[in-house]
């Protein structure tokens, strides 16, 4: 007469801990995600801080808009004792880009974006585009914006740049 067992066998066993081992991977995977998410969401922020701060300076200096207009800002932190205007508020604002405000240990910038620069183009008579861009984590599309085109890598590498802009407009103080 055979006798009845109980219990799991150890196929059971391994089955289930199979099973175990997936999921967690699937959650830890999810995990990555989320902070990559969370990284890309905070360099966006920043960005837009940015883009704002130039647009505000723009709006309170409009005799001097002209002055503003160039490509690249941010590309190395700059000195800006001396300065005035227009030409202040750039330095400043590239300093902001490079990350001058966060500093470590070792005196290295790691505020702001990766490798963030800012443009900005004249668009006509009273109209400025204030661009900020910068190096994201994945591939997400090439934006429309020039600024920063190529700088992080050209082709498909290019779908790795990030951009925020913002529109100053100078008023007209007479009708036309």
């Amino acid at each position: 007469m055979r006798t009845q067992q109980s219990g799991f066998t150890m196929i059971e066993i391994l089955v289930t801990i199979a099973i175990l081992v997936i999921g967690l991977l699937g959650l830890a995977a999810l995990q990555t995600l989320t902070t990559l998410a969370e990284l890309e969401s905070y360099q966006r922020s920043q960005a837009v801080v940015l883009v704002r701060d130039l647009a505000d300076r723009m709006n309170v200096n409009k005799g001097n808009l002209n002055s503003y207009v160039g490509v690249d800002y941010g590309l190395a932190t700059a000195d800006c004792t001396g300065l005035t205007g227009a030409a202040l508020d750039l330095c400043e604002w590239g300093n902001q880009l490079n990350g001058a405000a966060e500093v470590t240990g070792g005196g290295k910038n790691v505020g702001a974006m990766i490798g963030a620069r800012g443009c900005v183009v004249k668009m006509d008579a009273q109209t400025y585009l204030v661009t900020v861009a910068w190096q994201g984590l994945s591939s997400a599309g090439i934006p429309k914006e020039t600024c920063g085109a190529g700088a992080f890598g050209a082709g498909a590498l290019d779908a790795q740049r990030r951009t925020v802009s913002t529109v100053v407009r100078l008023a007209l103080l007479a009708a036309p």
